[in-house]
This record gives C-alpha cells, sequence and structure tokens, in this order.
C-alpha cells in the first residue's frame, strides 16, 4: 500500500502544525479521505476538474450558495438588491471576513475575483457580456450594471458545477486567466498545508481559524461552513482493492466514490457502510472539433451511433442498480430532459456509422482515446468504447494515463500525433446538468469554450433564449431543444447515468452534506461505535 500510518514523531509534528494553524475544535481529529482523482491543479478557474473543484471549496468561499433545494442564498454576501428592470444590483459583503493571511476581504478583491472568472466559465462571458460596470462602492460593496436585464445574477454567483466563482485575494486573482495560479491563500474555511501536500499521495487541508462562518444551518454549499476536525488528508490509493483494505482496516474514513465491483463486499460488511450522498453521475463522451477526423461532423454522428450505453455502463458497474442507460444529455426524469431523438438512442447502428465514415472520406488515422487509469469511475468506459468505434469502422488508438495527465492534456489543441488527442470520457454531477446554462461542457462558442471546442452558432442562440425565458414552461421547452441540438452537433455524447455510492467506517462520521460530497465542513469524526447520519 501507497498510504502509510505514520509514526508517532510525525503525528506529533502534523498535530502541533495543525494546532499553530488553528485551535482544535476537537482535539486531534484527522479525518482521511479517498477522493474520486488525484488533485494535481490548484487552480479552480483554470480547469473544470472535479477534485479541483473540491479543492476550492474547501481553500475558498463564495458570494452565494446553493442550498440543498436548488435555491441560491448569500454566502459571503450579506444584503444585496436589484433595481426593478434587473439592470442594476448592488451588494454588500458581510462583515469581518478575512482571508487565510489574516488581510480582509474587500470589494476590490471581489472584482478582481470575478472578472477572471468571467473569462474562463461559459455563464461567466455571459454575463460580462451583458454587463456595462463592475465597480466598487466602497471597501465593502460593489455594483453591477448590465446594458439589458440579467435575472439570474445571485444563481450564477452560487452555481455549485465548474468554474466556480471563488472569492480570492486580488493580487492572486490578477493572474492572467490562462495562466495557473500559484498562492493558495483563500477566504473558504481550510488552509491547504503547502508543507503536507504531496502530488501522487496526499493532499493535506487544516482547519482556517480565520474563517466566519454564517450563522445558518449547512446546506449544500450555503450557509455555516464550520469545521468540527483539526485535519482532513486526502490520500491517493489508486487500486481499488487497496481502498477497500484500507476502510476495512481502519487506516482510512471514506471512500468518496465506492468502486463498483466490491459493491457486495462494502454492502454487507460490518465494519462498513453505503451511504447515498451524491446525485446520480452523467457519464459523457467528448471529442476534439479542432482537428481530424472530428472537425467533420459526419465522423462525429458516426461515433455517436456507435455508443452501446447498456455495454458501457455494464462494464464500469457491474450491477443493474447502480445504472440507468439514459439518451438525454440531461438528466432522465428531469425537467430539462430533451426526450427522444429519434436517430440517437444509445443503441449501436454499425451499419449507419460506417456509411457515414465511408461519406466523410475518413482516412483510417488512428483515433486517440484517452483512457484514465486511476479514475474508478471511469476507466472502463474507453476500453469498451474503443471497441464498438472499431465495429463502426475507426482505427482506434488508446492512451492510458492518470487522470491528472488527462485533464491538462485535454487542454492542448494540437493534433493527437503531436501530443494532442481525440475523444475522452467524463462524468459530471446530474446537479449541474439540470441547468443547460451551469452545465460546463454544453458549450458552442469554438475556442473559448469547453474541451472539444465545438463551435455551433443554433445551440449558443438557445441558450440566450434560455436566459431570456420569463416563465419555467418556456424555459422547459427551450431546454428540449438546447438538448436536441447539442446531439445534432455531437457537442454531448451520453453513455447514461451512474449511482455513485460513498462508502464510510460504520460509525465513524456524522454530519455529511448531503448533494455535497468532497468537503468537509459539517462534518464530525465520532467516537467508533457511534452511528453516523
Amino acid at each position: 500500500m501507497r498510504y502509510r500510518i505514520f509514526g508517532r514523531a510525525a503525528c506529533a509534528a502534523m498535530l502541533a502544525l495543525a494546532a499553530a494553524v488553528a485551535p482544535a475544535q476537537d482535539a486531534g481529529t484527522v479525518l482521511r479521505v479517498v477522493p474520486p482523482a488525484e488533485l494535481k491543479i490548484l487552480d479552480p478557474i483554470w480547469t473544470t476538474s472535479s477534485a479541483t473543484r473540491n479543492h476550492g471549496y474547501m481553500v475558498y468561499d463564495t458570494l452565494f450558495g446553493t442550498d440543498a433545494d436548488g435555491h441560491a442564498q448569500p454566502q459571503m454576501v450579506d444584503k444585496y438588491s436589484a433595481s426593478a428592470d434587473r439592470k442594476t444590483w448592488e451588494f454588500t459583503l458581510r462583515p469581518g471576513l478575512a482571508f487565510s493571511d489574516g488581510t480582509p476581504v474587500t470589494s476590490q478583491d471581489v472584482i478582481a475575483s470575478l472578472t477572471r472568472w468571467g473569462q474562463r466559465d461559459a455563464i461567466g462571458q455571459r454575463m460580462f457580456a451583458a454587463m456595462d460596470k463592475l465597480q466598487a462602492i466602497d471597501a465593502n460593496s460593489f455594483r453591477m450594471s448590465f446594458r439589458e436585464p440579467f435575472g439570474l445574477v445571485a444563481e450564477v454567483l452560487g452555481k455549485t458545477s465548474a468554474n466556480v466563482p471563488f472569492i480570492m485575494p486580488r493580487r492572486v486573482a490578477q493572474t492572467p486567466a490562462d495562466k495557473q495560479i500559484d498562492d493558495p491563500i483563500g477566504s473558504g474555511p481550510f488552509v491547504l498545508d503547502k508543507g503536507g501536500f504531496r502530488a501522487g499521495d496526499r493532499v493535506v487541508y487544516l482547519r482556517n481559524a480565520k474563517y466566519k462562518p454564517r450563522p445558518e444551518p449547512a446546506s449544500g454549499t450555503a450557509g455555516g461552513k464550520r469545521v468540527h476536525v483539526d485535519r482532513v488528508e486526502w490520500i491517493a490509493l489508486k487500486d481499488a482493492q487497496t481502498q477497500v483494505s484500507a476502510l476495512l482496516n481502519g487506516e482510512i474514513d471514506v471512500i468518496e466514490y465506492a468502486p463498483a465491483e466490491h459493491y457486495p463486499t462494502l454492502r454487507t460488511d460490518a465494519r462498513t457502510e453505503l451511504v447515498d450522498v451524491l446525485p446520480p453521475q452523467m457519464m459523457t463522451v467528448h471529442f476534439n472539433h479542432l482537428v481530424p477526423p472530428f472537425d467533420n461532423p459526419k465522423v462525429v454522428r458516426a461515433a455517436l451511433l456507435a455508443i452501446n450505453q447498456e455495454a458501457m455502463l455494464r462494464a464500469q458497474a457491474p450491477y443493474r442498480d447502480l445504472y440507468r442507460p439514459c439518451a438525454s444529455i440531461a438528466p432522465c426524469g428531469a425537467a430539462t430532459a430533451a426526450g427522444d431523438a429519434p436517430w440517437f438512442t444509445g443503441k449501436p447502428q454499425f451499419e449507419q456509422a460506417r456509411s457515414l465514415l465511408k461519406e466523410a472520406g475518413y482516412d483510417g488515422k488512428p483515433v486517440v482515446l484517452m483512457q484514465p487509469t486511476d479514475q474508478v469511475l471511469l476507466n472502463k468506459y474507453p476500453l469498451v468504447y474503443a471497441q464498438l468505434l472499431k465495429q463502426a469502422g475507426f482505427n482506434v488508438e488508446v492512451q492510458s494515463m492518470d487522470w491528472g495527465t488527462l485533464i491538462s492534456r485535454r487542454a492542448r489543441k494540437e493534433p493527437a500525433d503531436k501530443g494532442g488527442w481525440n475523444v475522452f470520457i467524463t462524468g459530471w454531477s446530474g446537479s449541474d446538468a439540470i441547468n443547460p446554462l451551469f452545465y460546463p461542457p454544453l458549450t458552442g462558442n469554438g475556442e473559448q469554450g469547453y474541451f472539444g471546442w465545438p463551435s455551433d452558432a443554433q445551440l449558443e442562440n438557445l441558450k440566450t433564449r434560455f436566459l431570456a425565458a420569463g416563465d419555467p414552461a418556456e424555459r422547459q421547452r427551450v431546454a428540449a431543444l438546447i438538448g436536441q441540438r447539442a446531439l445534432e452537433a455531437g457537442v454531448i455524447g451520453p453513455i447514461g447515468e451512474m449511482n455513485v455510492l460513498t462508502a464510510i467506517r460504520r460509525g465513524a462520521l456524522s454530519g455529511l452534506l448531503k448533494g455535497q460530497l468532497g468537503v468537509y465542513w459539517n462534518v464530525r469524526k465520532n467516537p467508533i461505535g457511534t452511528r453516523s447520519q
């Protein structure tokens, strides 16, 4: 096992460091967690990686949060108002907010943070395109002025899907948007212990003594973010059997994404319990539209027609109660689900795919499909999809790598034979996909959009209609059109839905927040034998 329990002297040194950063709330409590992916990138504005987003929630805070019922609530904001025409919005920060280095949070920090975020995030780009001015009123207040009505300001500033508009110190937020930040000073409930951060091994967070929680109970990413442990360690255990053994032996407390192949053991062993914290995950295929062969829409359509949802889902999660085929880009059953697309059923249509490849003049050049070997939610999909693509007439080269390498490589726009890529598979929380404006990969604005960079003016126009729609029924109609167009343009290839269960040591924890795994405010580590909630 790569994970080792530290010796007594090392543990004492770690606890001394924790005490120096923040007085203990529960003396000596260390929460050890296996996240689904290794943290390699610390900048949550530069990437949409879920590991980086969760890191962002640990060390930064937001102006608004989204509660468990999906409603935007003030977070760093104390009070706000909007003009009747929704063109002018004014905000006042809560008194006493400070960064983890003790410097006060000011409106200038907010303006710099939002400006940088607005250059990377899809809905942020739309917000700033509609905005006339973002300006400070005083040190604790700021104003947004729009050229046209913009009614979703609180919802946008409280969005939970990447990229989240985290608030950073001005000096950090002034880093160019295409360059990663290198300063982890934040505004949130935890502090990154840079000395304990070892890429490929562990990430260590300590309680931020300078953080001022809200008075309300925690709910989703809103409310009081109170920390009840001294230290949170994210432990990198890439092998599923190693993860489960460490949990059974009491060496770790949580496996965030329980490996599906060990579902029977984790469900029945008296030392563990499976908890349903997260909404279903939407599994998706993404193509590089900038370079051959997927710069040709017919080739993209052929690859979509090769998808066999049942086979791909079953390979990754062999138990039928853990997955569900779904031919929509939105969660099946959601009001925004696209409904049936006659040509896309989630079942393979190889003959039609081969015909499209012939019409497109596909030359047989290898298609590079990236496989993240260390991602227990993703590592089997590429192997099955490669075989399906071959049956459809593609020449496929599967290139294996860790997830950190994949998320770095997918930012490259060169052809696959020059270090770029053609296809990768990832997953999204169902809550990310409900609102098409907040769904990170749902972009048609070319190189300003999500990795793969599809260009589709019709999709972008439909998103504008959705933003302007005045009533829920109209939004639902437009959302269905968005889903259908996204499939037509090959922006997203739906694989289906997976139920993700979390494995914990029985009785070890209480306070896990529904829908918000990966962040550990509100969580208490119980004496062994106490039931968790």
